[in-house]
């Protein structure tokens, strides 16, 4: 566990470089911050909650079910960013996330949205793009993206798609990681006339990056927890 004031100077920290990136971009480009709570303690969560933060993302839907529960009285927005396997489908439906971030896959679309019609429900998605083209990496390929975008659009009734996600390259070469990051914005602006509104692109090690090349969401772990 973090003191407050260790905290307190992580997410200064990280909320001025994303200022700083931001305007960079245009002083009309809006970024929000997701904290990601993978490998921190409930306390950090409810410390970071005091000091102004409210978007919170999971990557296992276990851990995202035991702090909404443990959570529930403070009002959290909670994202599920990780890969989500089927048998786990159910479970995050009845968690009722803000948004899932992570449809890796048109089949993974199809079967969610079945289970949302049976369940007479409806769930904030986005499209996770594999924008850097790496086995390690779960996502549609950049080329076929539009086209399974709209595909979800057409099939899945149940499912709200809000735009894109991906991760950026895992190099230290940061032309590398910038083309990966440009190839998800253009693919995002593609979409924007289909309604897409979320560019989630950024981590700990590069979200000053992702933002320089569109990004209006990041998801930060370490950064905060360091």
């Amino acid at each position: 566990m973090l003191d407050k004031e260790r905290l307190r100077k992580n997410l200064d920290e990280v909320i001025w470089n994303i200022e700083q990136a931001r305007i960079a971009v245009s002083e009309h480009h809006i970024v929000k911050l997701v904290t990601v709570g993978k490998y921190t303690d409930i306390k950090n969560i409810e410390t970071l909650y005091e000091l102004g933060q409210r978007a919170f993302g999971e990557n296992q839907v276990q851990q995202l079910e035991e702090r909404t529960v443990a959570l529930e009285a403070l009002p959290l927005e909670w994202h599920f960013i990780g890969t989500l396997q089927k048998n786990k489908i159910n479970k995050l439906i009845d968690i009722d996330p803000f948004l899932m971030q992570s449809i890796d896959s048109l089949d993974l679309a199809l079967a969610i949205d079945e289970r949302l019609e049976r369940k007479e429900r409806t769930m904030n998605c986005l499209l996770q793009i594999n924008s850097a083209r790496e086995e390690s990496k779960s996502g549609v390929p950049p080329e076929e993206a539009k086209d399974i975008y709209q595909e979800i659009l057409e099939r899945c009734s149940n499912i709200k798609l809000k735009g894109v996600m991906s991760i950026g390259a895992h190099t230290e070469d940061q032309a590398i990681v910038q083309e990966s990051f440009e190839q998800t914005y253009q693919i995002y602006d593609s979409l924007q006339p289909d309604g897409a509104t979320v560019c989630s692109m950024g981590m700990s090690g590069d979200y000053e990056l992702a933002i320089s090349c569109g990004s209006n969401l990041v998801r930060i772990g370490s950064a905060l927890f360091k």
